[in-house]
């Protein structure tokens, strides 16, 4: 709009406002670290898309290709341990190089998504297709353990820790230990009990160390060769079963055993602390 200067009568335009020029905002940007992230969210989507069309649909449909259901299960939780990759190099690329400023909420997310909501998803699928399960205990445990993330990424969030350890099961192991007691083919209770400690030990206030330099190399090696076990069982290679059941038993006794050392690590403190207290008002 022209606007007339009453004193000269002489036409002037009005500048451009500075911030029409300005470009995208470094909140709009993603780094390398925010691709990452989403690489993660979409393995979690694709986890529960091989899910539903390779388990729930052809059970619903009463087919009785059991190859077809194998493959996709494998193919779903090989999908969940990609997801964990991306999340382990996001957050190594994020503190080598540049984050955005959305690079956390992304992270969170992704991880609701491939953590807790595909998990979740195969727990609930399993109770439907399991000759021994009950779908709508089977509905609660998923539930359960979709809450379960859902509080450990808001305190997460929220809570402040010492650095180097995690308060609670990270949400990448609790959804891999989620899986492997599926997969393990426990008789129901003892399957639904187990998932329900999993769930409860993400949302705890168990100290877990921070995956960094050779134990960030060491849960690498793990997840390759969970990789592996998976797709021998899904070809159905020789002891490919009894190699998977090896793997998952592994898995969990990992989820049992950091909180026990976890524990006593505390409790040994505990007691060093009483004793140099009890040292110190000795006159």
């Amino acid at each position: 709009m022209t606007v007339v200067d009453p004193e000269t009568q002489a036409g002037w335009v009005p500048e451009a406002d500075e911030d029409d020029d300005e470009e995208m905002p470094l909140s709009l940007r993603l780094s390398i670290a925010d691709t990452l992230t989403l690489g993660n969210a979409t393995c979690g989507f694709m986890a529960v898309y091989f899910t539903t069309t390779g388990i729930l649909i052809p059970h619903l449909q009463g087919s009785q290709e059991t190859g077809m259901a194998r493959h996709s299960a494998a193919t779903a939780v090989i999908l969940m341990l990609c997801a964990a990759v991306f999340d382990l190099f996001d957050g190594l690329v994020a503190r080598k190089l540049r984050s955005s400023p959305m690079g956390a909420e992304l992270d969170n997310l992704s991880d609701l998504i491939s953590f807790g909501l595909a998990p979740a998803y195969f727990v609930l699928v399993y109770g439907m297709v399991a000759d021994d399960a009950h779908q709508r205990v089977a509905a609660v445990g998923a539930i359960v353990v979709l809450l379960a993330v859902v509080l450990r990424l808001a305190r997460f969030s929220c809570v402040t820790v010492k650095d180097g350890t995690f308060q609670g099961m990270p949400s990448p192991f609790g959804a891999l230990t989620v899986v492997s007691i599926v997969l393990l083919e426990l008789p129901f209770v003892a399957t639904l009990l187990a998932i329900i400690g999993t769930a409860w030990l993400m949302v705890s206030r168990v100290e877990y160390p921070k995956p960094r330099g050779r134990l960030a190399v060491a849960m690498l090696s793990w997840i390759v060769l969970s990789m592996g076990l998976l797709a021998a069982w899904a070809f159905d290679a020789p002891s490919g079963q009894l190699l998977l059941q090896t793997g998952c038993a592994l898995q969990l006794v990992m989820g049992a055993v950091i909180p026990l050392f976890a524990t006593a690590r505390r409790v040994n403190n505990f007691r060093d602390n009483r004793r140099e207290a009890r040292a110190a008002q000795v006159p």
